[in-house]
């Protein structure tokens, strides 16, 4: 059999190998948090230790994950263009961003490596029998598989694989022989390099890793110390809800449920001008909420809500700027996974974020539609007369989806289970609704959901592990305590602080995703809401709020090369588009800020 063939078939069985894992995780996740629920309802014993093996489950489905968005050139990027494929002709841009991600990664299980060597000589037990060396175990393997996917993806010449190896040889020299540590023209020289690789398409996770790998390095300090962050706040308690619930939005937004939604909120409101954005307003929101990311949403229901709005006579950019800004409605509801890492990162009960967020998202929703209704009635939109009994035969019809957001909110909010048990009865709930009550969805189909699933997951919380490495070092250099020491000579205005938050929040959604910002920036801005006396869930909620309206600011607002994307539009032409509603969720922003009322009212 011929070298190239051998290979080939390696490479099959190692890909089919890493999917089959993916899904006995993933099973595994939802069924463990289900049977503890079960079990508590008949008063029987659960699986022991059952929590922290969902726990530590979430940090294999977490690599695992991003081995897959590696393979499928997923990973989260600031550019459109996929990085690790073949050139038809060298380009030293792409080259320098392919080499540093390969170097940084390799570095990155190299720190993971040494992590699990230390938990193996002084072992500790995470539930009987499963030491906790060999949870972590899944770090160093699951870091050396992405580099050897971006290796074998970056190119077929054997010059230029050659000359990555070389780079990252050279590299690894200089860090064994401790030539240039300490230096601090090097750490700026290193930053330069990796902001110019993020720029050429680097991914996130490699840009934040690298940043942490040479501040640490310059500073004399362990590069484990990046894992073990990584490792900390990926295996928090709340945080399998991340991966639960987004597998439960990806099987309603593969079947015919959005369909059926659609129909539910035309027959309802499509007597109202503008009724059928309103609607848009609601399901992208719905969406958005339960897979935590506005991206998804913009591609998975763009398909369907674009033509449906151009049809009914609304113009295209009207139409275009709704579905991005719809897009990034709905993180302020629950079970929005940005308001539970923020939670978990700040310290604060998810549970008070999510009661706080319920009349800012609220309020976003109801500008947009007013907006949206104002569009309606000056391009002349033809109504829809309220039928009744289309209302209840579209409710009839959906009833079994309806009902969702009370059963999530009943999980939360009613103290009968816990919020990870929640997200695992949704999954099972929507898994039983689509796939057995309407047969929408083909068993055979489940697989591909699930791995999809897992790649926006792994793309995310390997973002989140390394984006910690980066606070460890801000912490460990005592940054939040220099800035707040600035601010407070600086600043004695709460109000000047609030409106410098919203400037630096806006910058911030633009240039960096919500989940890095989350890790990287939180650390520094809650002891300042802290010496304003602002409350901290008043903070994350302007914090969400703003980083929603990031997604939005040109020139680089997320949401707009999204949509540029998936409708096939320039960037001009998205600028256009979402320029009204930037303004309008501006204002929601700015009442959200200084009236805390709006996020505190519910609490209190």
């Amino acid at each position: 059999m011929p070298k190239k063939r051998i290979n080939a078939h390696l490479v099959d069985r190692l890909h089919w190998g890493e999917d089959i894992l993916a899904l006995t995780i993933f099973f595994a996740l939802t069924f463990l948090p289900a049977l503890e629920t079960i079990s508590r309802l008949f008063n029987r014993m659960g699986i022991p230790a059952s929590p922290v093996i969902v726990q530590h489950l979430t940090l294999w489905i977490g690599f695992l994950g991003a081995v897959l968005a590696t393979r499928q050139n997923k990973l989260l990027a600031l550019t459109t263009r996929p990085l690790f494929s073949f050139d038809p002709t060298f380009h030293f841009g792409r080259w320098l961003a392919k080499t540093v991600s390969f170097i940084i990664v390799l570095f990155l299980m190299w720190g993971s490596i040494i992590l699990v060597k230390w938990e193996f000589l002084y072992p500790i037990d995470i539930a009987p029998n499963i030491p906790r060396w060999f949870a972590q175990g899944i770090m160093p393997v699951g870091f050396g598989l992405i580099a050897l996917q971006i290796y074998l993806n970056s190119a077929k010449g054997r010059l230029y694989r050659a000359s990555m190896v070389i780079a990252a040889f050279i590299w690894i020299m200089i860090s064994a022989t401790g030539t240039f540590q300490g230096m601090m023209w090097i750490s700026w020289a290193g930053v330069v390099v990796i902001l110019t690789s993020l720029f050429f398409g680097a991914p996130i996770f490699v840009g934040l890793g690298g940043l942490a790998i040479l501040f640490f390095w310059n500073g004399f300090t362990p590069i484990s110390s990046i894992p073990a962050e990584a490792y900390r706040i990926v295996v928090s308690p709340t945080l399998p809800t991340i991966p639960l619930f987004t597998l439960a939005g990806y099987i309603l937004a593969e079947s015919n449920a959005s369909k059926r939604m659609m129909d539910v909120f035309r027959a309802s409101f499509g007597w109202i001008p503008g009724g059928t954005p309103v609607i848009v307003v609601i399901l992208c929101g719905f969406f958005t909420a339960l897979t935590g990311g506005s991206g998804v949403t913009i591609l998975a229901l763009g398909g369907l809500l674009y033509p449906l709005l151009r049809k009914e006579g609304y113009s295209e950019l009207f139409t275009l700027g709704l579905i991005t800004v719809a897009g990034s409605v709905g993180l302020l509801f629950p079970p929005s996974l940005p308001a539970i890492i923020y939670g978990v990162t700040a310290g604060v009960s998810v549970k008070d974020i999510f009661i706080a967020g319920i009349i800012p998202g609220t309020l976003l929703v109801v500008l947009i539609s007013a907006w949206a209704v104002y569009q309606g009635k000056i391009q002349h939109i033809k109504k829809t007369p309220l039928n009744l009994k289309d209302v209840y035969q579209s409710l009839w019809a959906a009833k079994w989806e309806v009902i969702i957001p009370l059963f999530i909110l009943f999980g939360v909010f009613g103290g009968y289970t816990t919020l990870v048990e929640t997200a695992a009865l949704t999954v099972v709930y929507v898994f039983i609704v689509e796939a057995l009550l309407y047969k929408d969805l083909n068993i055979n189909e489940l697989p591909r959901i699930v791995i999809d699933c897992a790649t926006l997951i792994g793309g995310v919380l390997i973002i989140l592990g390394v984006a910690m490495g980066l606070t460890s070092y801000l912490v460990d250099a005592q940054i939040p305590f220099k800035l707040l020491a600035w601010v407070k000579a600086t600043i004695t205005s709460k109000y000047v602080f609030l409106l410098m938050l919203n400037v630096l929040l806006l910058l911030v959604g633009c240039l960096m995703d919500i989940f890095s910002a989350i890790i990287v920036v939180v650390p520094l801005i809650a002891p300042l809401g802290a010496y304003f006396g602002i409350d901290p869930v008043h903070i994350a909620v302007i914090f969400i709020a703003n980083l929603e309206l990031g997604f939005l600011t040109p020139p680089v607002g997320m949401n707009l090369f999204l949509s540029a994307y998936r409708f096939d539009k320039s960037m001009p032409t998205i600028y256009k588009a979402t320029l009204p509603f930037f303004f309008v969720r501006l204002l929601a922003v700015l009442a959200i800020t200084y009236i805390p009322i709006i996020s505190l009212g519910l609490l209190r």
